[in-house]
Parts: C-alpha cells; sequence; structure tokens
C-alpha cells in the first residue's frame, strides 16, 4: 500500500503523513512533529530490517538463544555504523491503529523536502542528516565513501543508502533542484555541501579545485569552496540544495559578530567568538 503524504509549507517545510491501520513509518529521532491520538510512537535501536528488533518464532534455525545473539549482535553492528557516522543512535516508530492516523515529520534546517519512492530496483544515496522519515518497508543502512575521497571532501565520507520498496522523504537546506549529470555531458561538478542525494548509478567522488598553482591557490583561499569540489557522473537522478550547512552557520556567526573576516576571507577568517 502506497504511503499516504503531503508536502506542506514553503521556507521550512513538513511532511504530513496519513497511515493506514498497519502501516508504520519511522524517523530519525528528531524529526517528529505532531501525531493523533491513535498513532502509536515507539523508539527502538534497530532498524526496519530487523523487523523493529523483535525476534520472529518458528522459522529454521533462526530461533533459540543463538538467533536472539545474532539479532542482538545485528542491532549493535547498526548502533555503531549510525555513531561512527554521527547518526542519531535510535528511530521511531509509528503505527495506526483502529483507523486511519496522521503524523507530521520536519527537517531541521529552512529548506525542501522531497518524498522519493523506491520501486527496488535502484538504492538511493543522501548526505547524512538528510533522512527524515520512511516506510517500514525501506531500509535505512550507512554507506561509506574510500578514505582517500571521504576525507578530502569533509561531507562526502559518510552517506546515507536507503533500499527496498516504499516511500523514504528527504530534507535539505534551501531550494531543491534535480539534475541528471548526462544532461550535462556526463558529468557535474558541485560544492561538496550541495548534495542532498542522488541515485544507485551515479558516481560520487572528490576532486582537487585546480592544481597546487597560483590559480589553485587562488581558488581556495578567496573563492570560499576550500580545496575540493564534488564529482557527480552518470545518468540519474541527483537533487542539490541551495544552501549549505556551513555558509549558513558563517552568516548567522557573522550576524552575531563572532566571525570576522578580513580581505581575503576563507583560509584566512578569524574567529573571535
Amino acid at each position: 500500500m502506497t504511503l499516504q503524504q503531503e508536502i506542506v509549507g514553503t521556507a521550512m517545510q513538513m511532511a504530513v503523513v496519513n497511515l493506514h491501520p498497519g502501516q508504520t513509518v519511522y524517523c530519525e529521532a528528531g524529526k517528529f512533529l505532531f501525531k493523533t491520538t491513535n498513532v502509536t510512537m515507539e523508539t527502538r535501536l534497530s532498524g526496519p530490517s530487523d523487523n523493529g528488533g523483535r525476534q520472529q518464532s518458528g522459522g529454521g534455525g533462526g530461533g533459540g538463544m543463538g538467533g536472539m545473539l545474532r539479532q542482538a549482535m545485528g542491532t549493535a553492528m547498526q548502533v555503531g555504523q549510525r555513531v561512527l557516522a554521527g547518526e542519531s543512535l535510535a528511530f521511531q516508530y509509528f503505527s495506526a491503529q483502529g483507523g486511519q492516523g496522521t503524523v507530521g515529520f520536519a527537517g531541521v534546517l529552512p529548506g525542501e523536502m522531497r518524498a522519493l519512492e523506491l520501486d527496488g530496483t535502484r538504492a538511493w544515496f543522501a548526505e547524512k542528516d538528510a533522512f527524515v522519515a520512511a516506510e517500514s518497508t525501506v531500509e535505512f543502512g550507512i554507506a561509506f565513501q574510500g578514505g582517500r575521497t571521504g576525507m578530502s571532501g569533509g561531507e562526502g565520507f559518510v552517506l546515507e543508502k536507503f533500499t527496498g520498496h516504499g516511500t523514504v522523504i528527504l530534507a535539505g537546506a534551501g531550494n531543491f533542484i534535480d539534475l541528471n549529470p548526462a544532461d550535462f555531458g556526463g558529468r557535474i561538478e558541485v560544492d561538496t555541501g550541495c548534495v542532498v542525494a542522488f541515485e544507485e548509478g551515479i558516481q560520487y567522488g572528490v576532486q582537487r579545485v585546480g592544481g597546487l598553482n597560483r590559480q589553485g591557490i587562488m581558488n581556495a583561499v578567496f573563492g570560499g569552496e576550500g580545496l575540493s569540489l564534488a564529482t557527480l557522473e552518470g545518468n540519474g537522478r541527483v537533487i542539490l540544495q541551495s544552501l549549505t550547512i556551513e555558509s549558513l552557520a558563517n552568516a548567522l556567526k557573522k550576524a552575531q559578530g563572532g566571525d570576522k573576516q578580513g580581505p581575503t576571507g576563507g583560509l584566512f577568517s578569524t574567529n573571535v567568538g
């Protein structure tokens, strides 16, 4: 059954989800807004693929102490991955009882939200903190980029991965734009903080801005982009955001008088807050 949801609002959007009896949706801790009284809420450490952390009875070889131990180890590994990725430790699960119910979710920054429909053929990858909520038929995972690529790109080290069937809701900062690198010669280069999500099949990497020459140093020091750009190659959907968390944080510091930038800005900014 398709998840009935509506994205409402402008500058700070939220998702209003209508749940049928028996339907379950889960969110990252801190993304819940409101619910009707017939919607139950339960906080668990396990992801939806673990059946809520509850051991199934019956089946071949899955029960008993060994099955419980494997279940506990699987949950511990999931939690460990989320800790390394800087994600919340737990998920909150919502289910409607005795009739249709309503639950609302939102991101944490002013910006847009997007509902993606997964059909089981392609996974989606998103920058960490983009995840808001998903059907219980969608599996949440962590994908680690290669150490060299991720370290040089900052935000690119850890990605959220979504597989399975159903609806997943993501949020970002500012406005969204949908692109396909295939429409631009097969490759686009963007600020590492502007990537919200992309389909499986898109090759994601990080490259240095210019060489270690005069122009490369000018780009890094005066351009405000740092030393790296994200690269997206292939044929598939890419979602970018117009506002980065870093630029928002810098603007707030500047407004509060906590970030004094000289004429060079960039690498030579000073923080006196």
